[in-house]
């Protein structure tokens, strides 16, 4: 049962440094990995507003990283300046290719390695790769061992409650994951079927987090620095991963941990920068597309968010995104105040 006495200071507790294998992040706070949303000029973003302790790519096909070229690709791909606090992650189903894949990622100087056992969408499922492998524990297993075998940088494992809502494989895939090496866990308490039409079970990251000695940070539905405190003192989780909420107001790092308040024009600013950002790195058309997928999420910060949204979208250029962030300023929208989960699936 939650309690609600607020007995942690999240600000205090976020602000902790925590050790990870044989390295050491600045705070808890931590950005999940997502796919397209969590692309290098997002990155680049929210490293400018400061607040994050770790930053987690999308994910990347283990297949094609030992190849891969970083100015070609558009998930293996980053700044030099965000390696020491940068994490890859891998999707894959076979011990020996994730492992070449790892060993690319250390030698290009990451922070750590990340596989993959949540991505639940089915192209992915389909090749046995993420959160299908959940049904294959051994497999699972064998791949962090390979993984850990191949490479000295921290290794993580994110990961779901599994296809079903019995907590109790989840929690003995912990044990296995650590068993295997595995330097920390982030942990999605939800079942792999549903993306988000249900409210995780924090209480299930308590039990993963009880089960084992290395970090667990936990993820889902966090929006705030109450529910930073909430989580926290649920689950006594070591950090907290945020996802979706890194897309709607990317200044949330700065925010919890340095105490950071927006001001209103930040907003339109944020856009600017933001579209200037994706073309400083993408061509053209791969920015607008870019653009497009946040664009969604940036508009739940608007109490009209969806009619927000069709404006900044209507747009065949960055400059008519330009355009369109002009006009739709001139009279400045309301802010809502909390974000429409109707625009954040």
């Amino acid at each position: 049962m939650e309690r609600t006495s607020p007995t942690v200071n999240v600000h205090d507790y976020l602000n902790q440094p925590l050790t990870i294998g044989n390295r050491t992040i600045e705070n808890r706070l931590t950005l999940a990995p997502m796919a397209v949303l969590g692309n290098v000029a997002h990155r680049e973003m929210i490293a400018r507003y400061g607040g994050c302790g770790l930053m987690f790519m999308e994910m990347c096909n283990a297949r094609l990283v030992p190849h891969e070229n970083r100015q070609m690709s558009m998930t293996f791909k980053w700044r030099d300046e965000e390696l020491n606090k940068l994490v890859c992650q891998l999707f894959g189903s076979e011990p020996g290719i994730m492992a070449k894949a790892a060993v690319r990622i250390e030698q290009e100087g990451f922070f750590g390695v990340d596989i993959n056992f949540g991505c639940s969408v089915s192209a992915i499922c389909k090749k046995n790769c993420g959160a299908a492998l959940l049904k294959d524990p051994d497999q699972a297993l064998a791949i962090v061992d390979a993984v850990r075998k191949a490479v000295s940088i921290p290794v993580f494992a994110k990961f779901r409650t599994g296809w079903s809502p019995d907590p109790g494989p989840a929690v003995a895939l912990a044990k296995g994951f650590e068993n295997a090496g595995a330097d920390a866990l982030t942990f999605h308490p939800r079942v792999a079927p549903d993306r988000r039409g249900r409210a995780p079970r924090w209480d299930h990251i308590r039990l993963v987090k009880e089960a084992v000695s290395i970090p667990v940070f936990g993820n889902g539905n966090v929006f705030d620095q109450e529910d930073c405190r909430k989580m926290i003192d649920m689950t006594h989780c070591d950090g907290v991963a945020l996802g979706r909420i890194a897309v709607v107001k990317p200044w949330i790092f700065s925010v919890i941990t340095k105490g950071f308040v927006p001001d209103e024009a930040l907003y339109q600013r944020h856009l600017f920068d933001f579209i200037d950002c994706l073309e400083s790195h993408f061509e053209a058309k791969t920015a607008l597309r870019l653009f497009k997928k946040s664009a969604i999420y940036y508009a739940a910060n608007y109490t009209y968010g969806h009619a927000i949204w069709t404006r900044l979208i209507k747009a065949d250029h960055p400059d008519q995104v330009r355009e369109n962030i002009r006009k739709l300023y001139e009279l400045p929208p309301e802010l809502s105040k909390s974000p429409n989960m109707n625009l954040m699936l």
